[in-house]
């Protein structure tokens, strides 16, 4: 008998669900996927992006400084390599927000399904208990998303000034364009600093968050 991969699975119950979450939610929970499994997974999975877009903005900086001190016979070959940095980090960007977004959707249904559950309960202590529960993982989980957020918006602005210098630079390859882009080096490794310092800070935060769900046996 042929067992089919858990992420295989995930993908395959995506493909015939797609546009309805609760439905994909739904579904995935008659099979034993629970809300809050896939909600650690796609935490998780954001991590993956916050770092993986970290190192690829740390080396598109580098490449951009490499740019400013070349001589002019290098200036075509570091230009196309500044694009091509250029075009990874704006697709690194993208993936963190998208990871941010998938985060949000199944959070959402997670914590609108417990408080329609609140309701079912016939013993008020159990009621308040998980009430408690609910509120303390929502608060946690409301600093995650915060952080996610604000380190993706810190993505932007960097975005914005490496596409202004690869536009100026595709049309003026010469020492005087490669001057210009010197006063640009010290606020764009500041605002690339503060980035670094964001991702890392939310990626520490979604790992105590993710440590929380999993130290809860039923957070329902």
């Amino acid at each position: 008998m042929t067992v089919c991969h858990p992420r295989l699975f995930l993908g395959i119950v995506l493909l015939f669900t797609a546009g309805c979450s609760s439905t994909y939610y739904n579904t995935l929970e008659k099979f034993g996927y629970a809300k809050r499994d896939v909600l650690v997974d796609r935490v998780e999975k954001a991590q993956d992006s916050q770092t993986e877009a970290k190192d690829q903005f740390s080396s598109a900086l580098e490449h951009f400084l490499a740019v400013t001190k070349t001589d002019a016979g290098d200036l075509q070959r570091k230009y196309e390599a500044m694009n091509v940095e250029f075009k990874r980090s704006e697709s690194r960007a993208k993936e963190v927000h998208e990871r941010i977004d998938s985060v949000e959707d199944v959070a959402e249904a997670l914590f609108r399904e417990w408080e329609q559950e609140l309701k079912q309960y016939s013993s008020d202590s159990l009621r308040r208990e998980s009430q408690r529960q609910l509120d303390s993982t929502r608060r946690s989980y409301d600093n995650v998303l915060k952080l996610m957020r604000r380190a993706a918006e810190r993505m932007d602005p960097v975005l914005a000034t490496f596409r202004d210098q690869v536009l100026f630079l595709k049309h003026n390859l010469n020492a005087r364009a490669i001057a210009s882009l010197d006063t640009t080096n010290r606020e764009l490794e500041e605002d690339i600093s503060r980035l670094i310092a964001d991702m890392e800070a939310s990626i520490r935060e979604s790992e105590m968050f993710i440590k929380t769900l999993q130290s809860t046996p039923d957070v329902k």
